[in-house]
């Protein structure tokens, strides 16, 4: 029985496609000896054969049937490997991924489960699954998925998002998570959790601790620039309205230009460079919580613990934890 269909485009991120292969494969080496049931796919492609991913990888695929039949396999479309704008369109625009948009859509019209991760959910909003739906991407290119889609709800906070028979995961490496998901739902927590502890992984549910402020701007050019202002200007950042004022535009218009950017308001950009700079601080200097409030603009350490916690789910320390770890 097929309970799973990984559908490879050329070109994937490859570390994308073998996280996928390899959970699974670990599930069904494991299965039998927890007494639970193993789960089975197969690995299709637009036109079969070996398919070049990225790094020079290959993986050895089936062809897309000339007929597609009903099935009640979850298929799964691992990472496209494409990291901006321009990139998907021009991906998506090719043949092999015509063809898979087209397949993907009338899986999924035929009450068909479908699961992506990363730049692999664009091909979703190309095959019009995404209307009316809560999903993830890679948090930087939620901004360009809202513009694409505004009919659905682009959480860019979650690492995984289930809305019905559509789940949705976050940057390349949220593949893992993804992976796990789908074990758990469809066979288990037992399974999912072992696999999870035989390959080291664990199932995360944010991304925010993992965003990096400079990619936000994804090559806007006014928010690099007010990100370079706010930088600049710690720990005494400006406020809202003095970077409209200085960026000559209304309060208005700066919010609906870095929202469409970014996903963000204003004030969150301004928090979000701040809170870097801060995890920087506790990362690379033997500064107190306390001296690294200070420099990010912070009374007292309390409210920048309140804010980690807020944003990243996790308090400073976590961050000292890791700077420890490394210098051992």
């Amino acid at each position: 029985m097929t309970d799973f269909t990984v559908l490879v485009l050329p070109g994937a991120f490859a570390a994308s496609v073998a996280a996928t292969l390899d959970v699974l494969q670990a599930a069904a080496t494991l299965a039998p000896r927890l007494k639970l049931a193993r789960p089975g796919w197969r690995v299709l492609s637009s036109s079969g054969g070996a398919v070049s991913l990225s790094s020079g990888m290959r993986v050895d695929t089936t062809a897309l049937p000339k007929r597609q039949r009903a099935d009640a396999s979850t298929w799964i479309i691992p990472g496209l490997g494409l990291d901006n704008a321009q990139a998907v369109a021009a991906g998506l625009a090719g043949a092999d991924a015509q063809r898979a948009i087209q397949a993907v859509a009338v899986h999924a019209a035929r009450g068909g489960r479908v699961a992506a991760s990363c730049s692999a959910v664009f091909l979703l909003q190309a095959a019009g699954l995404l209307a009316g739906r809560r999903v993830t991407t890679s948090w930087w290119m939620a901004a360009e998925l809202r513009r694409l889609e505004p009919r659905c709800t682009v959480d860019a906070d979650r690492m995984v998002c289930a809305d019905g028979p559509l789940s949705t995961a976050g940057a390349a490496f949220a593949q893992t998570d993804l992976m796990l998901h789908l074990l758990r739902t469809q066979f288990g927590t037992g399974l999912a959790d072992a696999v999870g502890r035989v390959l080291l992984i664990d199932g995360r549910q944010a991304q925010a601790p993992f965003v990096l402020p400079a990619m936000l701007s994804n090559g806007n050019e006014l928010v690099a620039r007010l990100m370079a202002r706010i930088e600049s200007a710690l720990p005494h950042p400006p406020s809202v309205e003095a970077l409209a004022g200085e960026f000559a535009m209304s309060q208005r218009t700066l919010s609906r230009r870095v929202r469409e950017a970014t996903g963000q308001s204003t004030l969150a950009l301004v928090q979000s460079v701040r809170l870097n700079r801060a995890r920087m601080l506790i990362e690379s200097s033997r500064m107190s919580i306390e001296q690294v409030a200070g420099q990010v603009g912070y009374e007292d350490a309390t409210a920048l613990r309140r804010l980690m916690r807020r944003s990243a789910g996790a308090n400073p320390s976590r961050y000292r934890t890791a700077q420890s770890l490394r210098g051992r």
